[in-house]
């Protein structure tokens, strides 16, 4: 849209826009690799177009350059075939090709410009013959916007796709550079300035966006020098079962380490003797439990009460187990809450459990992982706590969809229910009602551990707790935790990473940030 908007309304030409394209996939070339034989692989658009003048940049520095253009002639776009008869009038070698072999693509830097942003269906025939070829040759690749074969909207493959080194992109980064697989596949990637005006790179509509370190920085709550903890929010943590009190404890810790003043954790009163000794900062509070180490129902009337008389936000959810107890809790809580309400892990399932809707006064910050939100988006019920029996778990074929498309999912789902959604994973995205949504940059594999979900629940309600609407909350727990877990990986390495490292890394994790206000 920006490209045609450049071109119709500012009146940039096409081919102008292909010319600096060109020029600066050329120039990174140049700056990465050592002069040598290049092959640039081309189709017959506007990226195909992009790789011919980029090979006509190389020819002229004295690059040993060989263009092959997988299409027919007369399937080649306007601005290509311009492009494609300077070099014929330059002499540098153009074949067009209805077949490949290995020996086609033997030098040292492969130039990929076979397909663009437009790809909407699987790739076959010649392409796809070629992409595996260059997959196979561990030679250095160059893709031009995109790797051929990622879907530039969703990040996944078309049926093959380049694996490229590095990937040289114009005005902005697409969806399909982060989401994954698209984000293993583009290598380095590098943003070139071609002339799109800067407004509208940054227009208001846009409304999908990357955490960005700056943006993030000024979303952490200053620090008053007369200040008190009472200042900083108190956080009530209604979390833990019996075998599952380390999750109260995670949520509470982060939610301490990630700036609260106040934290009370409310916990199965059964479970009190067990947890007091481990708690030092935090407070507790006891709550009416069915004797197995389950909150009880009747746990509604004093956590409702601490919310109105103490707390700033409630944090409901990890390690609660599901039972109607929990469901006719959650139920209580939702119905009459005035604060705002973090529901994470059983929380969710206990309200699918019920059937319960999460839309209430207050302001609803959900945090699903992929099996969550597939129970959430097909509404069934899941494994309960008290039984055991799989009452029905997460559809297979639906976690696919929503990993093929982790934005829209979300995005989605917090319009429908005005909620909004933190949804986890690789990477996470941060959905609001309003449309906008926020794609996570931090984060790495090792965090796929017990306990992260429980530590990023406690954080979000910390930053709630501090002042921070629901969205600007959810978008700093979600980049300090990510910072925290990639500063812990960096020390230990990512295997060995375990929950309470992200949360002993959190303070390295602002001082760093520190240095971006």
């Amino acid at each position: 849209d920006i490209d045609t908007r450049t071109i119709k309304s500012i009146g940039i030409s096409g081919v102008v826009l292909m010319e600096r394209a060109g020029v600066a996939v050329a120039a990174r070339i140049k700056e990465l690799f050592t002069k040598g034989k290049v092959v640039i692989l081309s189709g017959g658009g506007n990226n195909g177009g992009d790789g011919l003048v980029a090979a006509r940049e190389l020819f002229n520095a004295g690059w040993d350059v060989k263009v092959l253009l997988l299409i027919k002639q007369d399937k080649l776009s306007p601005d290509c075939l311009l492009q494609y008869r300077v070099i014929k009038q330059m002499g540098i070698p153009i074949e067009f090709r209805t077949d490949i072999s290995e020996k086609d693509i033997q030098c040292s830097v492969i130039v990929d410009a076979l397909l663009g942003t437009g790809l909407n269906k699987d790739i076959e025939g010649v392409i796809a013959k070629a992409i595996n070829l260059v997959n196979k040759t561990g030679l250095p690749v160059v893709s031009v916007d995109i790797p051929s074969g990622i879907s530039s909207d969703t990040g996944q493959m078309m049926g093959v796709a380049i694996k490229a080194d590095c990937t040289v992109t114009f005005g902005l980064p697409k969806r399909g550079h982060i989401l994954h697989p698209g984000a293993s596949y583009s290598g380095k990637l590098f943003i070139e300035n071609i002339g799109f005006p800067d407004d509208f790179l940054k227009s208001e509509s846009l409304k999908v966006n990357l955490t960005d370190e700056m943006q993030i920085a000024s979303l952490i709550p200053a620090r008053p020098k007369y200040s008190h903890k009472g200042d900083y929010g108190h956080v009530l943590i209604v979390a833990g079962s019996r075998g599952k009190t380390g999750a109260a404890l995670l949520a509470a810790r982060a939610c301490l380490r990630a700036g609260s003043g106040l934290v009370t954790i409310g916990v199965p009163e059964s479970l009190m003797n067990s947890l007091q000794y481990r708690v030092t900062e935090e407070m507790t509070l006891p709550l009416p439990d069915r004797g197995d180490g389950t909150l009880s129902s009747r746990a509604a009337d004093p956590v409702l009460r601490f919310l109105s008389e103490k707390a700033d936000v409630i944090c409901i959810g990890p390690g609660i187990g599901v039972t109607p107890d929990t469901n006719k809790l959650l139920s209580d809580i939702l119905a009459s809450s005035k604060k705002p309400l973090v529901i994470d892990a059983d929380g969710l399932n206990s309200i699918l459990y019920a059937g319960l809707m999460m839309k209430t006064a207050a302001p609803v910050i959900i945090t699903p992982h992929v099996g969550e939100m597939a129970r959430l988006l097909q509404q069934s019920p899941v494994i309960s706590h008290q039984s055991g029996t799989n009452l029905r778990a997460p559809n297979s074929q639906l976690r696919t969809k929503i990993e093929q498309d982790r934005v829209n999912t979300a995005l989605s789902f917090s319009k429908n229910n005005e909620v909004h959604v933190v949804l986890k994973g690789a990477p996470t995205i941060i959905a609001e009602p309003g449309g906008r949504a926020f794609i996570s940059t931090t984060g790495n594999p090792g965090m796929a551990t017990a306990g992260t979900g429980d530590v990023l629940s406690g954080m979000i309600s910390s930053f709630v707790g501090q002042g921070l609407e629901p969205l600007s909350a959810s978008m700093l727990g979600v980049y300090m935790h990510g910072l925290a877990g990639d500063i812990a990986a960096r020390e230990k390495g990512e295997h060995s990473l375990i929950a309470t490292d992200i949360i002993d890394y959190l303070p390295s994790a602002f001082i760093k940030m520190r240095g971006s206000i």
